[in-house]
């Protein structure tokens, strides 16, 4: 059967094993797509004869496409290099590929030319896929810059808010700032205009922190890494993200950058609805390269880990299907939790409609039994996985 039928406005039917629809995980369903829309979703031996797709391959799982909330490249694109929308197409199909239907391009720390060259080039954006765009930078802590260059790292200013707002009504956008990098008022200003606000590469304190909540901030980037850790007598970010239920947290779930064990101590003290999944995927994802340049450091790609010359992470060798594989298998968190953390709770967190529901786009993905892709479908129109 023909799935890019769909598009016309004529019936493709979709079975598997599982179906997880964004709330449960439900046996042996079927799923009835119709002008790109989700028209139905019934258990197969409902579907009327006409309508019967083949038989599922044993064990395999439908879910809404993946939303990843931090995306600095792909397919052999960085978006600091080419923040143009040609660039932004090719990270987007490579990432499409890998089950991810949603997704925001992320510029990490650069100059404030290149910002305002990827504002000018989005300001019309429409295209599949794209959800916003995440500003990672150039307002971090110069104590906490990871892999960032932090010749352009900056204090935020007057200017620079200005510079963020361009993005405030480009789908739904994303800042990650320090909080002790940023004036009072400037994170309500952003809230107010429509942007997402997260506290990343910081080195704030919890009262700084919980200022920033009170002002409108509700994320965390990459749980753990580039901010201030927990002590006895000093809970950090990570301490107070646990303890206010305002706060949702990402985290780079691939065994490198936060230990397994400590993965599972977030996830049952947030839970499945605070916490998910990003890839923090560089341009190796969806490519053959094992090296590229990073705004003047070289970054080496060996046994899945990619780092600078003196060993920094310097993001990640990660989609969002091998995230969901990492914590099922080394974490030991339950399938449904696990796919909500992929899809639907990154969803919440930047105020998108998503999942498998009547009368929505039907962006899913198809897994095997390994938690393989084997298909994916935009807007009812299937890719090649």
């Amino acid at each position: 059967m023909n799935d890019d039928a769909t598009t016309r406005g004529e019936i493709a039917v979709l079975a598997a094993d599982f179906l997880f629809d964004g709330a449960a995980l439900r046996r042996d369903h079927a799923i009835v797509l119709r002008g790109g829309k989700i028209a139905d979703m019934v258990p197969r031996q409902q579907l009327a004869p006409a309508l019967a797709p083949e038989a599922p391959a044993l064990g395999s799982l439908l879910a809404p496409g993946f939303v990843d909330a931090q995306v600095n490249g792909g397919g052999g694109v960085l978006l600091n290099d080419a923040p143009t929308q040609a660039g932004i197409a090719q990270i987007v199909a490579s990432h499409q590929r890998l089950g991810t239907t949603s997704l925001l391009p992320t510029l990490i720390t650069d100059t404030p030319d290149v910002l305002e060259k990827l504002a000018d080039a989005v300001s019309t954006l429409a295209m599949k896929g794209v959800a916003g765009f995440h500003l990672e930078g150039p307002f971090i802590s110069p104590a906490r810059v990871g892999i960032h260059p932090p010749q352009a790292v900056a204090r935020m200013d007057a200017a620079g808010k200005d510079a963020l707002l361009r993005f405030a009504k480009i789908g739904r956008s994303l800042v990650t700032l320090a909080p002790e990098e940023t004036p009072p008022g400037f994170i309500a200003d952003l809230v107010a205009a429509g942007l997402r606000v997260a506290a990343g590469h910081t080195a704030a304190d919890a009262s700084a922190f919980r200022r920033a909540l009170d002002e409108g901030l509700t994320g965390v980037t990459h749980l753990f890494n580039a901010m201030t850790p927990i002590s006895a007598r000093a809970p950090g970010i990570a301490g107070v993200a646990f303890d206010d239920a305002r706060v949702f947290a990402s985290l780079i779930c691939d065994g490198l950058h936060v230990d397994p064990l400590v993965m599972r101590m977030a996830y049952r003290l947030m839970g499945p609805e605070r916490l998910f999944f990003v890839s923090d995927a560089m341009p190796s994802v969806g490519s053959d390269q094992t090296s590229f340049d990073l705004l003047g450091r070289t970054v080496t790609l060996a046994d899945g880990k990619l780092t600078s010359a003196d060993g920094t992470l310097a993001g990640a060798h990660l989609d969002m299907a091998s995230a969901l594989r990492n914590v099922v298998l080394h974490v030991g968190i339950a399938l449904g939790d696990a796919l909500t953390m992929a899809c639907v709770t990154p969803a919440k967190f930047l105020g998108l409609e998503h999942g498998l529901v009547r009368g929505r786009r039907a962006d899913i993905v198809e897994l095997d039994a390994g938690l393989q892709v084997q298909r994916v479908w935009i807007g009812g129109v299937s890719l090649a996985a």
